[in-house]
């Protein structure tokens, strides 16, 4: 029996190397294939784009948005997307890159910002608001992760958030942290980061907005937590909602001296 035994282990062995040499090769293949296709990532052509609504004038008022205050000053964008969510004292609200675009948009050149915000993704101005924080993004790229707790709501908004994170619901009883709350975890061939801690440069937080290659379509951070909820079977939240926006305090706190990528390429 001993000669059956100690062959059965090694044919074990031997299945459990190539198994994971199997893995490894196919995480990498994913790895390789996006970086091939990082040199011609269509984010390139949304980021033209934004950078064309940003001067153009438009709206209701016929005005640009070379006037918008992002958290560093009136028409001041470098930089500024690391630095998203913040509070703005002239909403007393905590705000990310998008919901901020709208209130510049309302403000400077006359559209309903309400209206935008419950217009689907993809369709109308909410193309737009798309472009213009794919551009705003890229304007940041490869600069470090550095979100204020300073004022008392950015405090309140990553508590807020860091139980959104952690909050099981829906019919399979899901939260954020079910896929992205340990170190090592993967869904078939996806590697799912660790969101609770720093996850390093150009990971997680870092790499939104980011094109889709399945679908051929430009994702914001707005729409990531939104397709998140989805796959948790919650209902969707509201754009640009107090909900999604203290995710986004909390995902960007934890990416704190991370460098970001994006506008990134994703599966």
């Amino acid at each position: 029996m001993k000669p059956i035994l100690t062959a059965l282990l090694a044919a074990s062995l031997i299945t459990l190397s190539f198994s994971s040499a199997a893995q490894k090769t196919a995480s990498q293949g994913i790895d390789e294939y996006r970086a091939m296709l990082q040199d011609g990532n269509p984010a390139d052509l949304f980021e033209a784009k934004g950078e064309g609504l940003w001067t153009q004038k438009r709206g209701p008022k016929n005005a640009s948005l070379e006037k918008c205050d992002l958290g560093k000053g009136p028409g001041v964008y470098k930089g500024v997307f690391v630095e998203l969510p913040k509070y703005f004292a002239d909403t007393g609200r905590v705000q990310d890159m998008e919901s901020r675009l709208l209130t510049c948009m309302e403000t400077l050149q006359g559209f309903n910002a309400a209206e935008i915000a419950k217009t689907p993704f993809g369709k109308g101005e909410q193309v737009n608001v798309t472009a213009l924080a794919t551009w705003l993004a890229a304007e940041s790229k490869g600069m470090k992760f550095n979100l204020s707790q300073a004022h008392a709501s950015e405090k309140t908004f990553y508590e807020v958030g860091k139980r959104l994170f952690l909050q099981r619901g829906g019919p399979h009883d899901f939260a954020c942290a079910s896929c992205h709350a340990e170190d090592g975890k993967r869904i078939r061939l996806q590697d799912l980061p660790n969101l609770t801690k720093n996850p390093g440069d150009g990971i997680g937080f870092a790499a939104w907005p980011a094109y889709r290659v399945s679908n051929g379509q430009m994702w914001g951070m707005q729409q990531r937590l939104n397709d998140c909820y989805r796959q948790q079977r919650f209902p969707y939240p509201g754009f640009g909602s107090d909900a999604t926006i203290a995710l986004g305090v909390y995902l960007g706190v934890n990416s704190q001296g991370s460098a970001s990528i994006a506008p990134a390429i994703k599966r």
